[in-house]
């Protein structure tokens, strides 16, 4: 009986119909591009380091040292207490001293601000790079220093002009600081300036100076030659002071008349003598030394008080030596002046304290730098006849 079986007797087997699985929709134009956004991401991320990395870089290093805007002009800038950035970076730029006030604001911000900025007058320059101009500005290392010499004899007129010119300190801020009582005090100077005690030499100075302590370093000088000087020559200098009554400005003021009057070192003493001679010997009167130096400095220093300074243009005439009114002229005052009229050096000094032993009242130039020394006026007028400068 056929039942449909196959030759083995059983049913064929039926296909099974594989069930579609269940999948995600066909990727759209959305899907298709997110995978190229996350590829950039990286990159964008890289490209903003170097950013980054590159205003650091300009920032922190190449900015603070660009070359100022100017070529090295002098302009002097006055810092108020707690100024801000802002406030300098503003006066800065007034002054000439920096391109972008806006970009300097920032990088001082950043780097400390103006906590250690030092207040009140700075003489800068427009060459300075903003590392340079903080540094001056906080009167610390960093900023620069310059070599500058002062010639024996200079005034401390002549030291200020320098100093300014060297932007170093100003001429006037320099002039009130060798006036400053209390400074003076503190120095040991006894007097009204300190001429006489701003040693000459050579020294290396910080651009943008304290003018106080640029005196302060002079008269620290001062203090070493002079305790040099003084224990090579105790005996010699104690008995000029004790014929005479000096104290050490009087000593300093002599000195510096022989440092203006010397124009070879091996007259200084010689000179020293002539006018030590004058001052102790109670046979010359009037004791009148008639140094022509002294009567040029009372015009440097007060020409307000002598009419005849009016016409004063760097050399004293007669009418400036013989004028009452001049209280530096030792032609009509006599003894020392006021004050040293200028700054002596070593060889000044030493010759004051230790001059020649001689009985020489007079002296006269001959011209060639040399001078006739003589005993008697007699001899003295001479000299003068005979070719001498004075």
């Amino acid at each position: 009986m056929s039942s449909g079986a196959g030759p083995t007797g059983r049913a064929p087997k039926k296909k099974r119909r594989r069930k579609k699985r269940a999948s995600e929709p066909p990727a759209g134009p959305a899907q298709v591009a997110a995978a190229p956004r996350r590829s950039l991401l990286p990159w964008a991320l890289l490209a903003l380091g170097m950013l980054a990395l590159g205003a650091s870089t300009f920032l922190f290093a190449l900015y603070p040292a660009e070359h100022g805007p100017g070529s090295g002009k002098a302009a002097e800038v006055t810092v108020a207490p707690h100024m801000a950035a802002e406030e300098l970076a503003g006066a800065l730029a007034s002054a000439g001293l920096i391109g972008s006030p806006r970009l300097f604001a920032l990088w001082l911000g950043i780097t400390g601000g103006t906590r250690a900025i030092v207040p009140g007058k700075h003489l800068l320059t427009d060459d300075a790079s903003p590392r340079q101009l903080v540094a001056r500005l906080e009167r610390r290392a960093g900023g620069g220093s310059v070599r500058v010499t002062f010639p024996e004899g200079w005034t401390r007129f002549d030291m200020a002009k320098r100093l300014q010119d060297k932007q170093i300190c100003g001429l006037r801020d320099f002039l009130d600081a060798t006036t400053d009582l209390a400074l003076l005090q503190e120095l040991g100077i006894d007097g009204d300036s300190a001429e006489g005690f701003l040693f000459p030499a050579t020294y290396d100075l910080p651009f943008d100076s304290e003018a106080h302590d640029v005196v302060r370093r002079m008269k620290r000088e001062f203090d070493r030659r002079w305790d040099l000087l003084s224990r090579g020559h105790s005996a010699a200098l104690n008995d000029v002071m004790t014929s005479t009554g000096f104290n050490v400005r009087d000593v300093v003021s002599l000195a510096a008349i022989v440092e203006k009057e010397a124009a070879v070192d091996e007259e200084r003493p010689l000179i020293a003598s002539v006018f030590l001679n004058r001052l102790r010997d109670p046979a010359f009167h009037p004791k009148r030394l008639e140094s022509d130096p002294t009567a040029s400095y009372g015009c440097v220093v007060e020409p307000e008080k002598a009419a005849s300074c009016a016409t004063f243009t760097g050399k004293a005439t007669a009418a400036i030596e013989h004028d009452p009114d001049n209280p530096y002229s030792t032609y009509t005052h006599e003894g020392l002046p006021p004050g040293p009229i200028a700054n002596p050096g070593a060889r000044a000094l030493e010759a004051t304290m230790s001059p020649a032993p001689t009985h020489f009242f007079y002296f006269v130039a001959k011209g060639d730098g040399h001078s006739t020394f003589s005993e008697t006026y007699d001899a003295h007028a001479s000299a003068v006849h005979n070719g001498g400068k004075r």
